[in-house]
């Protein structure tokens, strides 16, 4: 797994905080739910490609996403979604995925906070149904705070405003089944999300 380059995060950092301000006003509730420094899972609602960076320009401290492997397979994409903290998840063959894995769930040991979107793909202004064998993990092998995301998009004036707000964290308790856990998840999203 290529490590991180904190400093090349920084730069698309300010470069997207820049770019989106021209065309995006961030609203943001709930980010007192967010651990400072302890790990985290972040769960959002994912609308649209925007939303990765808006996550990463809302949240105070670095993360780590989970993203289809698709995305990784030409080498320089490869490279720089790596080097802002991708890590490559082979959803048809999750065995294929084990190293991937494995490293998540190291960053999470050190205290890095990591961003799993539960739909799995876009579902613009709709609830997509949650992809159980994520949180499944999440849930049976780790106990660390789930924290659902709403994103909601809507125009005002030239800008569109997007409304990010974070829920309050929900801890698996290592018996409530992982089915439960994601209905819970999801329909906390919708909620925070303004989609019920």
């Amino acid at each position: 797994m290529l490590e991180k380059k904190e400093w090349l995060c920084r730069v698309i950092r300010a470069f997207s905080r820049g770019f989106l301000s021209l065309f995006y006003r961030l609203e943001i509730e709930g980010d007192k739910y967010l651990p400072r420094e302890n790990a985290f899972v972040l769960l959002p609602k994912h609308q649209c490609w925007q939303d990765i960076p808006i996550i990463a320009i809302v949240t105070p401290r670095p993360l780590y996403y989970i993203a289809k492997h698709e995305l990784f397979k030409n080498r320089f994409a490869g490279w720089f979604l790596k080097s802002v903290g991708g890590i490559p998840l082979n959803r048809e063959q999750p065995l294929k995925s084990r190293g991937s894995i494995r490293a998540m769930i190291e960053f999470l040991e050190k205290g890095e906070g990591v961003v799993v979107f539960p739909e799995g793909t876009y579902y613009k202004n709709k609830m997509g149904s949650g992809k159980t064998g994520m949180v499944r993990l999440l849930v049976s092998r780790l106990s660390f705070p789930l924290i659902p995301v709403g994103i909601n998009y809507s125009r005002r004036g030239f800008r569109i405003l997007v409304r990010v707000r974070f829920g309050k964290p929900i801890y698996p308790d290592g018996e409530t089944a992982p089915n439960s856990i994601l209905d819970r998840v999801m329909k906390k999203i919708a909620l925070l999300s303004g989609l019920q």
